[in-house]
């Protein structure tokens, strides 16, 4: 942006073109007022405190544009009063607590810089308050009506769950439903109470009036967010040990001062008296605590007697998409360099997977193509099988305002949900047609010109193989395999297809199947074909990742086939770069993955299994057989925050930090590298996965190096060219720096391929695989399927947002159907019901709705105690081993 020259108070100075005079008077060092302003949000010009002189005009200079040779003034007396008695207005009709001492609100602040005292404020009050919700209060007597909390909700949440009001002084924010705001439709990102400038929107309890604009006097201390793969940056406030409020960070590189109501506001586990605090070990059946030392004796007795008896393979590891890099990273070494197996899987398995050997084949590696930031530039969106108004909401505020903006939106869902309600075209397949929906895609693409041909020669391969294919694959044809009306599929591809800059972004609705892998190639030849990647004509191919470090889990190594920075274990050079920093040698033959760890354990060749941060027992699929495999494994070590189900069937069970309390680094989905710091300290006795890693190893009589977490990720660096210009010294210098990132001199890569792809022949490899159907199948005995998923208030198994107020917000683990499936399978709304599958039940509460198609029926997998995931089938990527938790067939009854 071109930058133009003005004056301000008799100075000159430079500032960007476009911007307000606010902004500009700023810059140049002037302080204003502005009580309707944040940068965040549209300017309103509403409250008329900062009134400058541009040019000789009164001006409000929120609402005026910086206009090249402009002479503004600020500081003459005139003005000052002006801007004094403009706040008077607003502040005589408030009640005096609005200004009382120590308030912390944007107005009692600009108050006391102009000497304005509480007896301004003559307001008698009684306009009331709602105190419904359990992370929101409004106070209505201290309401000005400035309008950002709405503009707030609107513009940057893009929920418009609030409006004014009445008429005059009597104008005040409400609900936009009218009802209370527990019932209203926000979904308490808390964006409302960060604007808000007088305090009539406040977060309960001790955090009572403080906002993202307005530091407190407590310790803040920069983090990243533990819940989902977004990485928001966030500021935690602390006071005496503990937690008094979470702030969006306003620099943060991602969520630009935003969040959602997990990362604001559910921290409440962290004091939850069901925190683990000191070591577990089963004797006679029950678990009773015990010192750190007798555990982890316990444990290495056990990890020796396992190995003794069926070698260094009787051993795994089920690392975490929750526990930083370099713990991920201290876990595959430990097995690798301790244990001596490569036996280590995450929970990428049950989710991205698919993405990872997808995207490698067809571009070169295994993250997203693009940054973000790129991608909300662009003019067509296509969101496949994604919630990311529920399961990523910065994101999906970030998406909605870029269509509300003008960008087209294409939504493949089966589900009416989110994004979907503003698409210009939603497409609806059947669950498990995914690959057919692609193809159907790219032969419009092809048959209609929409391809870049000079691309495709230039820079692809497979064009010939996918086009014989692409002949099966006619929108007629496409209609009758996924229920999607041909001109649908048409329409979407021309509007994919004509864009000047359209991007991909998916979920798990892509890679949760039977065929995940071939769906996220095939859906990857759109971008191919439309020569969409590695070019200015698009932003590529990426994945929307579900936990909050998903992706660095996988990056650091903690995969069974591949070292980190995806080194393939079958490769002497690889191992010999490991090697050479670890000095032991590396197993060349792959590890077990999850399932197979599983199936292991049952069969009595897996004696030991340390899984570290996941309740497999309840987010795996055919938790069933699951819990058989954990009751027949001799050795089953657990960390953990609570005592989860997978704890309760462990014979150690060790209590560890949260991501709140612990230090290193996360990867987030467009893999960005971004630092975690600790806020508090654990409670009781518990410790870091990293210190309890290194702690175990030491019991074995390995050192293991890396002192401290930035070690961890230097040695890391060492072994993975993609890290090798990372560190935390680097991270905390620059806030986030995406891989590759092979020289701490030059930034990272945010965007992948603008030279050459990353595959052996530097193409990208377009894939031809044919349609298959899915594992399950409805049936007489069995006719609906069933998909699950994230809804927006929980995360994960819940074992955190259930012990907050997130369970008021969403308290049932509801079964979403259609109104035709209720009346004809006699489920009436608010019923509960009984799911019943080939291979397990559940117990749910019916929610009827058109928000899912007749035939198919939707639930979450947060409430473990709903049995949901016994459900679920042993049916996985023929690939990855992913299950496939988007299709299963179920009968629903009233028990």
């Amino acid at each position: 942006m071109s930058g133009i020259e003005i004056e301000v108070d008799g100075s000159g100075v430079t500032v960007p073109e476009g911007i307000s005079l606010l902004a500009a008077v700023r810059a140049a060092g002037a302080e204003l007022p502005a009580l309707c302003s944040d940068d965040r949000l549209s300017p309103a010009g509403s409250c008329r405190t900062c009134l400058v002189r541009a040019d000789g005009r009164i001006a409000a200079a929120c609402v005026t544009p910086a206009a090249p040779g402009a002479r503004v003034d600020t500081a003459t007396d005139d003005l000052r009063q002006l801007r004094r008695e403009a706040v008077e207005v607003l502040v005589s009709a408030l009640p005096s607590r609005a200004l009382a001492d120590g308030t912390p609100s944007e107005l009692a602040h600009v108050c006391r810089s102009m000497g304005i005292g509480p007896d301004a404020a003559r307001g008698t009050g009684g306009r009331g308050g709602d105190d419904s919700h359990p992370y929101v209060h409004l106070d209505r007597d201290l309401c000005i009506a400035c309008g950002r909390c709405v503009r707030m909700c609107a513009e940057v949440q893009g929920t418009f769950a609030l409006t004014l009001v009445g008429r005059g002084a009597d104008t005040v924010v409400a609900p936009g439903t009218g009802g209370p705001w527990a019932e209203s439709d926000c979904v308490a990102c808390g964006g409302c109470v960060d604007t808000c400038p007088t305090g009539a929107i406040t977060e309960p309890g001790p955090a009572r009036g403080l906002t993202s604009g307005m530091p407190p006097a407590e310790a803040r201390t920069r983090t990243t967010c533990g819940y989902c793969g977004v990485g928001c940056a966030l500021d935690v406030v602390t006071r005496d040990g503990e937690v008094t409020a979470v702030l969006p960070a306003r620099d943060g590189p991602v969520n630009q001062g935003h969040a959602c109501v997990k990362g604001r506001f559910a921290h409440g586990f962290l004091t939850s008296p069901e925190r683990l605090t000191r070591p577990l070990v089963r004797r006679g059946g029950a678990l009773e605590p015990v010192g750190w030392d007798e555990a982890l004796g316990h444990i290495a007795r056990g990890l020796r007697a396992a190995v003794d008896a069926g070698g260094p393979d009787a051993v795994a590891a089920i690392s975490s998409a929750r526990a930083t890099d370099e713990e991920n990273y201290l876990v595959q070494k430990f097995m690798r360099v301790v244990i001596g197996t490569n036996n280590v899987d995450n929970c990428s398995r049950l989710c991205h997977s698919p993405s990872a050997a997808g995207l490698t084949a067809s571009f070169g590696l295994s993250g997203g193509t693009d940054s973000f930031d790129d991608v909300e530039r662009a003019d067509c969106l296509l969101v496949v099988g994604a919630n990311p108004a529920e399961a990523h909401p910065v994101v999906g505020a970030r998406l909605l305002g870029r269509v509300l903006h003008g960008a087209k939106l294409i939504v493949a869902d089966p589900r009416s949900v989110g994004l979907a309600r503003h698409a210009d075209v939603h497409l609806r397949p059947r669950p498990g047609t995914n690959v057919a929906l692609f193809h159907g895609l790219a032969h419009i693409l092809l048959s209609e010109g929409l391809a870049d041909e000079a691309f495709l020669r230039e820079r692809a391969a497979g064009l010939p193989e996918l086009t014989e294919l692409l002949d099966d694959y006619p929108p007629g044809r496409v209609a009758d395999i996924t229920g999607v009306p041909a001109a649908d599929l048409v329409a979407a591809a021309r509007l994919y297809g004509r864009s000047a800059r359209p991007a991909i972004v998916y979920g798990l609705g892509v890679t949760e199947h039977l065929h995940g892998t071939d769906g996220v190639r095939s859906l990857a030849n759109l971008a191919i074909l439309r020569g969409a990647v590695g070019t200015d004509r698009g932003y590529g191919v990426n994945p929307l990742r579900g936990q909050n470090n998903v992706q660095g889990a996988s990056d650091m190594g903690a995969l069974p086939d591949l070292l980190p920075g995806y080194g393939r274990v079958t490769d002497p050079a690889a191992r010999s770069r490991a090697e050479a920093v670890w000095g032991v040698p590396v197993p060349d033959r792959p590890g077990l993955r999850i399932p197979d760890m599983f199936a292991a354990a049952r069969a009595g060749d897996l004696r030991a299994l340390w899984v570290i941060g996941e309740d497999v027992r309840a987010t795996d699929p055919d938790a069933n057989r699951v819990a058989q495999a954990l009751d027949a494994c001799p050795l089953v070590v657990c960390n953990e925050l609570f005592l989860s189900g997978t704890a309760r069937h462990a014979d150690v069970v060790l209590p560890v930090a949260s991501w709140l309390e612990k230090d290193g680094t996360f990867v987030n989905f467009d893999r960005r590298f971004q630092r975690v710091r600790p806020a508090v300290p654990p409670p009781g006795e518990a410790r870091s996965d990293f210190e309890v890693v290194k702690a175990v190893a030491s019991h074995l009589g390995v050192d293991l190096g890396c002192p401290t977490p930035a070690d961890a990720l230097a040695e890391c660096a060492r072994i993975a060219p993609a890290f090798a210009g990372l560190s935390h010294d680097r991270l905390d210098r620059e806030g986030a720096v995406p891989w590759p990132c092979p020289d701490p001199g030059r930034p990272g890569e945010a965007r992948l391929y603008t030279e050459r792809f990353a595959t052996p022949d530097g193409r990208a490899h377009l894939a031809a695989p044919p349609y298959l159907p899915p594992g399950e199948q409805p049936d007489a005995d069995y006719p609906l399927v069933l998909v699950t998923g994230r809804r927006w208030a929980h995360y994960n198994s819940g074992s955190m947002t259930r012990r907050d107020g997130n369970l008021q917000l969403d308290p049932v683990d509801f079964l979403d159907l259609h109104p035709h499936d209720a009346v004809r399978y006699g489920l009436p709304e608010g019923a509960e019901v009984t799911v019943e599958s080939r291979h397990g039940r559940a117990r749910l509460v019916a929610r009827v709705s058109e928000r899912t198609a007749p035939g198919q029926v939707f639930c979450s997998f947060h409430f473990p105690a709903s049995g949901v995931n016994r459900l679920t089938s042993g049916h996985a990527d023929t690939v990855t081993s992913c299950p496939e938790y988007k299709v299963t067939a179920v009968r629903v009854s009233v028990p």
